[in-house]
């Protein structure tokens, strides 16, 4: 074995394939597509899926069940520990005021109130929908609870 072989053709940044440059590099003529058929054209892709005109792998597998995700609401959540940082005590918490304090955003069909954390502050809270936990944490503050329909 000769010390200098080891370490022959051992590059740290391997070079790029240049394809369709000529003869000598190997890669020249039909660029690496063969001669004649479907994939030696420009254009030419197959479906993701395809299994040379095989029926499919998901087609062939029967399919069961349904699954509801596609039409299931979009609920924003806010925890009460959120309305304890972010509202003074007798504030209205409404659908706006999340917004504007950054708690909820983006597109949802409805919010709901959790009842992770502590609630210290008397608060009118008016959202979609609340955990029970929630709801007594916040009757028992003081606040009151009204669902948004």
């Amino acid at each position: 074995m000769i010390i200098d072989d080891v370490h022959r053709d051992i590059h740290k940044n391997k070079k790029r394939k240049r394809i369709g440059r000529g003869v000598g590099s190997g890669h020249g003529k039909t660029a690496g597509r063969g001669h004649k058929g479907y994939y030696s054209r420009g254009g030419s892709a197959s479906r993701r899926g395809f299994e040379g005109g095989q029926t499919p792998i998901f087609m062939r597998v029967a399919k069961r069940g349904f699954n509801n995700t596609a039409f299931a609401d979009v609920v924003a959540i806010v925890n009460l520990k959120d309305l304890e940082s972010n509202f003074q005590d007798g504030d209205d918490v409404t659908l706006e005021s999340l917004k504007k304090k950054g708690l909820i955003h983006g597109r949802f069909d409805a919010v709901k109130v959790l009842g992770n954390g502590e609630l210290t502050k008397k608060l009118n809270v008016q959202v979609h929908r609340y955990s029970a936990s929630a709801e007594a944490a916040i009757t028992s503050a003081g606040g009151k609870v009204e669902p948004i329909v």
